[in-house]
């Protein structure tokens, strides 16, 4: 009894360690936000809102927070779409082409982004989406997508598929048999596939490094662009606004797929 209490105490300060580990560096980047310096320094010497000032006065810096939103709202649109149906599409018929499909489609997290960008930068170059924002969404979209899939993958699991039987016997067409029975219940899964592929898009830098343009960059593009010049509180603030973002969008996804434990806390 005694050892099991030594192992379930010795887990629990592994497990503390490790979560201090990932967040202590989160709130040395949220701290030095509040710099009242023109110097990136940990602990500031003075605390003081002038960043924010100076971000929210920024053309340059509100621009790429606009791109960054814009083609995060667009890879999670077009990332949900692909990743839905080609899970819906294996569990209707999970034949030959099914088997292949869940390989084929964590190619494109196993290569790297290096190469990715590079490849995508020469072929949007010759059809001539360099610099657009199709050409970012797209190439997000190549890494959204995957984990929009696993996610339905394990949504779609435990959905009882007789009901659309049920629904396709009684006389309804795949449309509103998908309409009506399956998405009322997978609609948190999809839900939090989107916010994933958003999240995902958010703070990608490398693929983006290469097809952004000055007026499509992200904000880990300018980030990275002026942490070269000069390194000051201003990334810290940018990074400040990401880390809000994400955990909003986690703080989203957990209330979305809790509901109804929630419904009963408020009750």
């Amino acid at each position: 009894m005694r050892r099991e209490s030594l192992e379930t105490a010795a887990f629990h300060a592994g497990y503390l360690t490790l979560l201090a580990l990932m967040l202590l560096p989160l709130l040395v980047v949220v701290v030095t936000s509040f710099s009242g310096t023109g110097r990136l320094a940990f602990p500031p010497e003075s605390y003081s809102l002038v960043w924010y000032a100076e971000f929210l006065d920024s053309v340059r810096w509100l621009d790429a927070f606009t791109n960054s939103l814009v083609i995060g709202v667009g890879t999670a649109l077009v990332a949900t779409l692909l990743g839905v149906m080609g899970a819906f599409g294996q569990e209707i018929d999970d034949g030959s082409l099914g088997t292949v499909l869940a390989p084929l489609v964590l190619i494109p997290l196993l290569i790297p982004p290096v190469i990715l960008g590079i490849t995508l930068l020469m072929y949007f170059n010759e059809v001539g989406l360099r610099g657009s924002y199709t050409s970012i969404v797209l190439a997000h979209t190549l890494w959204a997508t995957p984990l929009v899939y696993f996610v339905m993958r394990s949504v779609f699991s435990r959905f009882d598929w007789q009901q659309l039987d049920a629904a396709q016997d009684l006389g309804a067409g795949p449309v509103q048999s998908f309409v009506h029975v399956v998405l009322p219940n997978v609609k948190h899964g999809i839900f939090v596939g989107g916010l994933l592929a958003f999240i995902i898009s958010l703070q990608e830098f490398v693929m983006a490094l290469f097809l952004s343009t000055p007026s499509t960059e992200t904000i880990p593009v300018l980030a990275w662009t002026e942490i070269r010049q000069a390194l000051d509180p201003m990334v810290s603030v940018v990074s400040t606004f990401l880390i809000v973002i994400s955990v909003v969008g986690i703080l989203l996804a957990v209330v979305a797929t809790n509901l109804e434990w929630l419904s009963k806390q408020l009750s």
